[in-house]
């Protein structure tokens, strides 16, 4: 559980980041590179597609709404020049993942960064996956844990090919610092029904750092740098979108105070930086600055329950 330094944490990269020193500009030139945005469409994925097609790298946005993607697509070719490819792609749904990765290794024979950036926020409680799943768990975390273990052999082959790492970016949240967790109530059930929304979806931050830093011990010596980020407390997205409680559309309001372009920055700075290839198993701040997770995202023992857990639901489709 959560101490008193983690609240403090919450609080300060909430409110208290100061403004940003690291830009977008700063980024490295990225032609030939090959990338993955999930959620890439809208609010804080767009802004980092957007840095990225600037910087001449081949992006692929990964979304299940192709016309709302098409639609960001072509934005984005009449700010930067360049064309971004639509990745139909639904996190909910593990066969749509595996089509997916299909279509993409059809069409390219490497990958240097996916930023599993993708999310939901507290959705209605009776909303789960067509697999029973709870929906922010199964999207936020399950679905980008299948689609990381499909790509992590082109991953691999990428750094070995190229003698430069590979890097897997997971977005969290400064939720994580002060969430619960309960492997009983990833699926639906009972004890899940009893949460609240913030609750199940705190749960689902704290498992995307959990999962990132475990992948790091499994693949950081094959060359693949895994970090999780907080891109700070951000307006301007769909993340919220499926909150329509009065109170809670209140309380948001007061904590999404950044702009996007903002939010990107952490992604960024983990994704392409030169210094980011040291950040193997490490955490991005608010606004792209090395901090420390909760203590217990970095526990061996719970990284590897809980990948165990997760390989379990994937294990019929990966045979």
């Amino acid at each position: 559980m959560f101490s008193f330094y983690d609240l403090y944490r919450f609080f300060k990269q909430a409110y208290f980041s100061g403004k940003p020193v690291w830009q977008a500009n700063d980024m490295p030139e990225l032609s030939g590179k090959v990338v993955i945005v999930t959620g890439g469409g809208a609010g804080i994925g767009k802004e980092t597609v957007k840095a990225l097609l600037e910087h001449n790298a081949t992006v692929y946005i990964a979304s299940r709404n192709a016309a709302k993607t098409n639609a960001a697509i072509q934005d984005l070719q009449l700010l930067t020049g360049r064309t971004a490819f639509l990745l139909v792609l639904d996190l909910e749904d593990l066969q749509s993942i595996t089509a997916a990765v299909d279509e993409f290794l059809l069409r390219e024979t490497r990958l240097d960064i996916l930023f599993n950036n993708a999310g939901i926020m507290m959705p209605p409680v009776e909303a789960t996956t067509a697999s029973g799943y709870d929906l922010s768990f199964g999207t936020n975390v399950l679905g980008h844990f299948y689609l990381t273990k499909l790509l992590l052999p082109i991953l691999i082959k990428t750094a070995a090919s190229t003698g430069t790492s590979t890097r897997v970016v997971n977005t969290s949240s400064g939720s994580h610092y002060v969430a619960m967790y309960d492997f009983n109530t990833f699926k639906d059930g009972p004890a899940r029904r009893k949460l609240t929304l913030m609750q199940l979806y705190g749960q689902s931050k704290w498992a995307n750092v959990t999962f990132s830093n475990e992948l790091a011990r499994r693949y950081g010596h094959l060359g693949i740098v895994s970090s999780a980020v907080n891109p700070g407390n951000i307006k301007d997205t769909e993340l919220s979108r499926h909150v329509n409680s009065g109170i809670e559309n209140f309380l948001l309001k007061i904590m999404q105070i950044y702009p996007a372009s903002w939010g990107a920055l952490p992604l960024l700075f983990a994704g392409t930086s030169p210094q980011g290839g040291d950040f193997n198993g490490k955490f991005i701040i608010p606004w792209g600055r090395l901090g420390l997770a909760r203590k217990d995202t970095t526990d061996p023992q719970l990284g590897g329950d809980l990948w165990a857990w997760l390989e379990e639901q994937v294990e019929e489709l990966s045979e």
